[in-house]
This record gives structure tokens, sequence and C-alpha cells, in this order.
């Protein structure tokens, strides 16, 4: 969505140090979570969760300490030989501890599946060719293990196996739940805690004390149900086998209480019927289907209905849709469906506003970053473009309502590295604090008082992480310019529509903010081939109603001879690593298919240059130890590159050094760009190469310094421009 030069905390902290962990790290995480959830969740405790932690409390250091591996170990079936711990020693007391205390033991019927998936294809294959007749010795592991689900009777099975080498974890489905208690969502590991104490991730500082997800045990219990079962349908492991008993079961679901929970059922029926329609069980994918509320497993139902011959049942579902939606998408998606096959109408919504829509031509070069190129046509109009997708409102929404969100003492949060309020994922968030939201809201009125507002949160907050926004930037000064300009009561009805219905309205704003004469646009912008999503449509029709201009344009791709290209070329220390740096820089500026001006210098790059590059490029010490550094001539170089397109011979690599220059200096650098390998491997085929030196042979261009930075980068002009002919050549037969 945004690029690299701006703002992101989660890389800037992965180049943090790593810190060095102590030797019981694993079991300090797992008693951390277990005072916090005696403490904060103990009313949604069943018995079997007390017992399990009364019981590990029992358990000695070591014995513990194992236990939390298993758990933090892929499976749950383990070989003993491989239970190896410099910190715990010989684990035959610690498994015996376990033993008794039930925590783990010899594998059962009832683990069938998991040793077959834990076993290797050498030890099935054994036991298999010893219980059957013909079994294939070439045949793949899973193969195998579909061989002995179908022909092997568990019991049979693992009377065969050598169990005593193995354990399996137990009590699996009371630490799940504990887990699930403390993030929210199943997970098999604790490897969050471990990658906050390494500086990998942040965990939040905005609260010491936290508020409970669940408030009574039938909300947790629900969430639950429906979190391990859509766990297990998403897992690899996951078979057919599996996905029947999870549909079969889909009769039997509970009904939700809370919207969270509804959520995942959703999920879970969509999985479900996705799986099935995949298997052609059109009828059981439109019955699962028909158990989810969400918009695209109700769609799915219904085009199932019209392909399985059931016209009428899909009928009656659309008008139901149409006569009470649930949701915005559902009423746009019931509307065009209804209307395509009750009314003849041979095209979606979605199609008539993208063939209807405005097109602008841009620069070739700008493809596959057509939003990049329509920011620079709007400017060349002179109005001001911003790339914000769904980063503006989100940004806008969390910084106006960050006390009440983040910081106060009634703020929702649930733990340390949870960063999403839980009003706003219920939807309760709104209700709960009407008055102060709409309080809030009201600084809209005052653009001034506003700013100061949005600068004092950015200031006092900048870097922090949570769920609703990153910190970028270039995205507060869209956001700035756009309080600037925006009609206050437009914008409050989205930011409103956003704390009521948070989990529908964070994804699918148009691509750019446009700032003109007549105030603030929103444009979605789409090139050829692209598809105007249903999403992306709604988000159209609700900034439309809240009082925005929101449109679609399209892109074709042309050749400008406007376009100002600067073809560069970099001699360097080296070819790979951070630590190379740039000797010698050669631009060429071209317009018009004619050079119209040219930069060169040598650098200091301020490290030793290998004899071997010496050899190559003819640059030595002595030349360069004199010569300026980077940062002496970072801001004049950048005005000879102002906003042309970036090319050179094979451009990542003279790309990737003038970036890491710009970026020692804590500076951000971004060019659209264009590789003159790749366009003359199009536009002039059949050659064996593609190298600098064979082309500027082939097609007569002089390069008599070949491996020094002008001299390059005057023959590349010249293979551009023979580009450019091409590309021009082919606009004028597409426009006829």
């Amino acid at each position: 969505m945004f690029e690299a030069e701006e703002f992101d905390q989660t890389r800037s902290s992965r180049r943090r140090p790593r810190k060095e962990l102590p030797p019981f790290y694993y079991h300090q995480h797992f008693l951390e979570m277990l005072d916090f959830l005696e403490q904060s969740y103990s009313h949604v405790f069943e018995p079997q969760h007390r017992e399990f932690l009364a019981d590990f409390r029992d358990l000695d250091l070591h014995s513990q300490a194992l236990y939390v591996r298993l758990i933090n170990r892929k499976g749950r079936v383990f070989a003993i030989s491989r239970l190896r711990y410099p910190e715990i020693g010989p684990v035959t007391l610690p498994l015996n501890s376990l033993r008794a205390a039930g925590f783990v033991a010899a594998p059962g019927t009832e683990h069938f599946d998991q040793v077959l998936q834990f076993l290797t294809k050498a030890e099935i294959l054994t036991i298999l060719t010893a219980t059957l007749a013909g079994v294939p010795r070439s045949a793949r592991k899973q193969d195998l293990v579909l061989l002995a689900q179908a022909h092997c009777a568990p019991a049979d099975f693992m009377a065969c196996l050598q169990s005593s080498r193995i354990i399996v974890q137990r009590r699996v489905d009371a630490v799940r739940y504990l887990l699930f208690l403390y993030f929210g969502r199943i997970r098999e590991g604790m490897d969050q805690f471990t990658m906050r104490d390494m500086g990998l991730v942040r965990a939040h500082a905005f609260k010491s004390e936290y508020e409970a997800r669940f408030q009574e045990i039938a909300e947790a219990r629900e969430h639950y149900y429906f979190a391990a079962r859509l766990h297990r349908a998403r897992s690899k492991s996951a078979n057919d086998s599996l996905m029947d008993a999870l549909t079969k079961e889909s009769a039997d679901w509970p009904e939700p209480v809370t919207n969270g929970a509804a959520r995942l059922r959703d999920k879970l029926a969509y999985a479900l019927g996705k799986a099935q329609e995949q298997r052609d069980n059109l009828d059981e994918a439109i019955d699962v289907h028909s158990r989810g509320e969400a918009v695209r497993s109700t769609e799915r139902a219904i085009r199932l209905m019209f392909n399985a011959g059931r016209r009428d049942d899909a009928q009656k579902l659309l008008e139901s849709c149409l006569d009470s939606p649930r949701s915005d998408e559902e009423a746009t998606f019931a509307r065009d469906l209804y209307s395509r096959k009750f009314d003849s109408k041979r095209t979606s919504t979605a199609t008539d506003i993208l063939r209807a829509a405005t097109t602008i031509a841009v620069d070739e070069a700008y493809q596959g970053a057509p939003e990049r190129a329509a920011v620079a046509w709007f400017e060349e109009q002179g109005q001001r473009a911003f790339r914000v997708e769904n980063a503006l409102w989100r940004t806008f929404f969390g910084l106006l309502l960050w006390d009440l969100l983040f910081t106060r003492s009634d703020a929702e949060l649930h733990s340390p590295f949870d960063s999403i309020p839980r009003g706003l994922k219920t939807g309760t968030f709104y209700a709960d604090h009407s008055d102060e939201v709409e309080s809030r809201l009201g600084l809209l009125e005052n653009p001034v008082r506003l700013k100061l507002e949005l600068l004092r949160v950015s200031t006092q907050h900048f870097s922090v992480q949570n769920g609703v926004f990153r910190w970028r930037q270039r995205i507060l000064d869209a956001l700035f310019a756009f309080v600037d300009a925006v009609e206050p009561e437009a914008a409050q009805t989205v930011l409103r529509q956003i704390s009521k219905h948070y989990p529908d309205m964070r994804y699918g704003y148009p691509d750019l903010l446009v700032l003109d004469e007549d105030g603030v646009r929103f444009v979605e912008i789409k090139a050829e081939g692209d598809q105007l999503r249903r999403n992306q449509l709604v988000k159209i029709e609700q900034l439309q109603a809240a009082g925005f201009r929101a449109e679609v344009m399209r892109v074709r791709w042309a050749l400008d001879p406007r376009q100002t290209y600067v073809v560069v070329d970099v001699e360097t220390t080296g070819g790979r690593g951070e630590q190379h740096r740039v000797t010698e820089i050669g631009a060429v500026k071209v317009q018009g298919g004619k050079v119209i001006d040219r930069y060169s210098t040598l650098l200091n790059p301020e490290r030793v240059i290998p004899p071997s590059i010496t050899r190559l490029t003819g640059i030595t010490a002595a030349m360069v130890a004199s010569a300026p550094r980077f940062s002496d001539v970072a801001d004049e170089f950048e005005e000879f590159l102002g906003d042309a397109i970036f090319v050179a011979h094979n451009v990542a690599f003279d790309y990737r050094f003038i970036s890491q220059e710009f970026r020692r200096l804590g500076r951000s650098f971004r060019l659209p760009r264009l590789c003159t390998v790749a366009g003359m491997r199009r536009f002039y085929p059949g050659h064996s190469s593609y190298s600098l030196a064979a082309l500027t042979q082939e097609y007569d261009i002089p390069l008599k310094s070949h491996h020094r930075a002008l001299c390059d980068a005057d023959a590349a002009a010249e293979l551009l421009i023979l580009i450019n002919e091409k590309r021009a050549e082919l606009c004028e037969t597409s426009a006829l």
C-alpha cells in the first residue's frame, strides 16, 4: 500500500540488535501469561482449566519447562530421543512427572492421524508392508498416509508401532483455550513473547491494566467454539474427511450471541463452503454457505443455487437480501445480481462504472505503478494529489480518537499484544462512547484547532504501535491538506460510520485524494485489465452518500513526448551487500528523443576499492581521495533527477545503490523506473546477448570507456531512444 521510504515501524524494529535471552525464557513467558489469565480471566475458566493450572503449578521447574517446550513445538507427537534441552538436562524424570500428572502419554488410537503425519515414510512403509499386500515402495509419504487411513484399523496399526519411543502432548484443548483467552485467536505457541523480548515485535505500552475480552463464560465458550473449528479447517493438515465432519457438524452450530462469534461463524461457513465447492458437492456447499451471514457466503449460496437449477430458492434468498440487507455491500450485491438475473441486464454495475470512467493517458514507463502515474498526471494539471487508499481515513480516525481508543482508563484493550479496542471489533464503540465521539467530531468545524490536536497526538505518540493505522509522515501531510479542504459534515459522516462499523469500514477506500479548485475528490485508479471490486464500489457509493466526489478513472498507457527520463549508471566498490558504496555517478537527461543535459561526478566511497574493481573500472583510490562524498552531492543530484523516470541498463542494480546512499542519509528515494535491458528484449528480440557492450556494438553506439559511469549512461540513453521509437510506433498503431 505504501512504499519503503515511508516509516514502517515493523521493519524498523527488525533492524534492532537481538537480545540474549535467559535459559528458561519460555518458561517465564508461560508463567507471565498464566498470572495474567488468573488475574483477569478466572471468571471464564471451566473446571478443566482450573485443574490444569493447579496441576501445572504443582510440577517442578524442569517438568514445567519441558511441557512448555512441547507447547511451543510444532505438532503434538514427539520422539523422546529428540527432546534435548541443555537447560533441562536428561528428560527421563521430567517426563515421568508429566506422565503422572496427565500432561503427556503414549499415543492411543485417537492419535492415529497425528501419528501418521509424524512418522517417516520408511516407518509407515514398514508397518504397511507387514499388514497389507502390494504396497508400492515408491509411493510418496502422503499416499502411504491415505492408504493407511483407508485400509488399516487404528488399533491394529498402533499395535505394530514401537510407541515406547513416542509421546503425545495431552491437555491440548486446555492450553489452547488459555492461549485463546490471552491472544484472542487460536495459537499453537508463545512466539510473540519471544519476539517481544528479542526486540522483533513491539508490545504496546498504552496501559498497565487491561480489560478481559470476554465478560461471561458463555461468551468465551462460543468464541472459542468457532475459532477452534476455523483453525482446524484452515490448517495444512485439513483433509476431506475433516472438512466433511466439520460440515456435518454445522447443522448443530450454536447460535452466536455476540458479533465477534458471529464473524468467526461466518468465516468458518465460507471456508467449509468453498471446500465443498472444490469437490463439486453443491448441495453441501449451499447448505453450509447458508449458515453464514457474511455477504460472500450469501453470494456463493445464491450463485450455486442458480448453477444447481434451484432458481426459485435463489430468487427468494436474493429478494430477502434486497428487502432487509445486512450491510451496504449486501445491498449492492443483491441489487446488481437481481438486475442481471431477472431484469436482463447484461453487465454488472462495477463493469458499467468502469467502462464509463474517464480515461487518462500516461507514460508507459509507469506500468506497474498506475496510482503513481495518476498522481503525476493530476499534478501536471495543477492539482494536489496524494496516494492514500485506506490509510487516510484510518489515520484520521485513530489520531482524532486516540485517547478514547487507547490511553484512557476505560479503553478496552485486552493484553499488551492486543492493539485494537474491543468496541471496534464488536461494533459497540460508538454506542458506548457516542457523546465523546460526537464531541471529537465537532473539532472538524475548526480546522486550525483540529490540526493542532492532530499534531499534539502525533508528536506525543509517534511510532507507538497500534492496530488501527501505521505511522507514516506522508499520510500526515495528506491528512493536514485534507483537513484544510474538506467539508466538515461529509468527513464527520464517514468517521461516524467507521466508529460504528469498523470491521466493514476499514478497507476499500479509493487510491487517491485529489485537491482541486472545487475541494476534495477521491479517485480509484484502474489500469487495463483491472476490475472494480465490490468493496471498492461500496466505498465509492458510501463516500458519495456522505457528500464527497468519488469516482473511478482509467489509465491508458502511452508515450508522452514531454516525459523526462534520466539515464543513470553507477560504478561501485562491489556488486552485493550494503557495505559496498558508489564511486562514480553518470547521468544523462533525455526528453523528446534528445539528450538535454548531463551530470557526472566521482565519489569518495569512504572504504577501500578492491583491486578487481579498479581493474574493471579504472577508478583508483587516488582518483577518489579528494572527490566529494555522496552526502556532499545528494542535493544537487536529486535536483538533477527531479521527477524524471529513472532509467538504467539493469535498473535494479543502479537504483538499489542510489537508494542505499540516500537511506544512509536518512532520506527517502523513490522514482518510477525503466530498464533498458527489459525494453530491448521486448522491442528488439532475438539477440544472443543483451549486455550493454553487445547492444552498442549491434546498433553502432559509441562505447569508448566502458565501465565508466557517464560513458555507459550515454550508451544506455541511446538504447532508451531506440526503445521509445518502437513504443511510439506501437502507440500510433493502437490509436488507429
